[in-house]
């Protein structure tokens, strides 16, 4: 379950972004950075399984919480501070646009 909700969450992301790009920037941009979460989220994934295995037995903690899930629950973690740097330029271009527009 949770990992049916980690998987759910990147589609919904993966999705916001696509279109933020694509009206913002351009197609190619969007096709671009949805390359860039989907390699990410598959490399990632391995670097984290890997590491938490080397911890964590594969049994984890529970049945819905197995070394798969912790694995991807490090993951998602690491992902939002990575894409809250990564796109922080998005959120301060448009607020600094529409402070511009205000002092004309």
């Amino acid at each position: 379950m949770i990992t049916a909700l980690i998987f759910t969450a990147h589609i919904i992301f993966m999705a916001v972004i696509f279109t933020k790009k694509w009206q913002d920037e351009s197609l190619s941009s969007a096709f671009i950075n949805l390359a860039l979460i989907v390699i990410l989220f598959a490399v990632g994934w391995s670097i984290s399984t890997s590491l938490v295995k080397l911890v964590i037995d594969s049994k984890g903690f529970g049945i819905q919480f197995d070394a798969d899930a912790i694995s991807l629950t490090v993951l998602i973690i690491f992902e939002f501070f990575f894409y809250r740097f990564y796109y922080r330029d998005d959120k301060s271009g448009t607020q600094a646009s529409t402070e511009d527009d205000k002092e004309m």
